[in-house]
């Protein structure tokens, strides 16, 4: 005898759909992929590693080709801590479209990233994963100094090896943008050990309860998805919309003077919706009295987050890669 189907408790399609006994579906995402040794496109080695058994955060290292040549050396380069897309409640570290852009940013930029695999909304609430990721920039930045593998437990020889600890960065797209900000922002106060040189944010999630003026206006701003992914995983969050956690202009929000970096790169794609968040972005960063150097990139005529979606590696997607290659220096 055929099992009853489960009973929908929700849904915030086209995301994810969950269920009435805790089960979550996920209707969208890119498959898993297992980390490779050697990428045969570009020659990146990557891993999986674990950060933190409770609460359980994870990781993707990726390390190029030019430090796995036996003769290399004493070479350190660069660290991006990279936080991914997917509206906050799906993609992951693993998925084959990020897995595949940061082996072509790591090739073209020779950095070592560390793309964390934070938990999701709605089985934990989004203010989680800016905790997840903290705590991941937190474990890379004990690494500084600390030269001896073998004492030191909890402790990636790549990052023990490879890793420039003065030239830390973070960088993430869409939700990941969101994130890089708020641990900017966090980095910012003075609550963290590392210094980050730069940060960049990729067609970035950010929203507000006064729509700008290419959104759509009224009772149609409010049935918006940029509007109600974030009611339907923050429904008694202080501030609603206006959290500073997504509007970084809304009421008590910090001054965007404090982000804790000294350089910024904010890049927009001209057919996305959240193209002009971006913008918006960028010029409350340019008002606030930012003393560090902040950048606006476009790239014309791309949708959303095309860089990561885009098997084929187009003009545009090497413009994007050429871009943050040259921002990671």
């Amino acid at each position: 005898m055929a099992s009853a189907p489960k009973e929908v408790a929700s849904e915030l399609l086209p995301f994810i759909r969950v269920y009435k006994d805790g089960s979550v579906e996920r209707l969208m995402g890119s498959p898993y992929v297992p980390p490779s040794p050697c990428d045969p496109d570009t020659g990146v080695s990557s891993k999986d590693i674990i950060i933190s058994d409770n609460p359980k955060i994870s990781a993707r290292l990726f390390l190029p080709q030019t430090l796995t040549d036996q003769n290399v050396q004493n070479q350190k380069l660069p660290v991006l801590v990279y936080f991914h897309g997917g509206g906050f409640c799906f993609e992951s570290a693993f998925s084959s479209d990020h897995h595949r852009f940061l082996n072509r940013l790591v090739s073209k930029a020779q950095v070592i990233a560390v793309s964390v695999e934070y938990r999701l909304a709605p089985e934990v609430a989004i203010p989680t994963c800016y905790q997840d990721c903290w705590d991941a920039l937190q474990w890379v930045a004990s690494h500084a100094g600390n030269e001896d593998v073998m004492s030191s437990a909890n402790k990636e020889p790549w990052l023990l090896n490879y890793g420039d600890f003065g030239k830390v960065y973070i960088g993430g797209d869409s939700a990941g943008g969101n994130i890089v900000h708020n641990v900017a922002m966090k980095a910012g106060a003075g609550s963290s050990s590392v210094k980050l040189v730069g940060a960049f944010l990729s067609h970035t999630y950010f929203m507000s309860s006064k729509p700008l003026e290419s959104e759509p206006k009224g009772e149609e701003f409010k049935n918006y998805a940029p509007y109600v992914v974030w009611g339907y995983f923050n429904p008694s969050t202080p501030g609603g919309i206006d959290s500073p956690m997504v509007n970084p202009a809304g009421p008590g929000a910090p001054s965007l003077a404090e982000l804790g970096c000294s350089k910024l790169l904010v890049c927009v794609s001209s057919k996305d919706q959240l193209r002009d968040r971006g913008v918006w972005y960028y010029d409350l960063v340019k008002g606030s009295g930012f003393k560090g150097e902040v950048e606006l990139f476009e790239v014309e005529g791309e949708v959303h987050a095309f860089h990561i979606l885009s098997e084929a590696e187009t003009p545009n997607v090497k413009k994007m890669i050429n871009k943050l290659a040259s921002f990671l220096v």
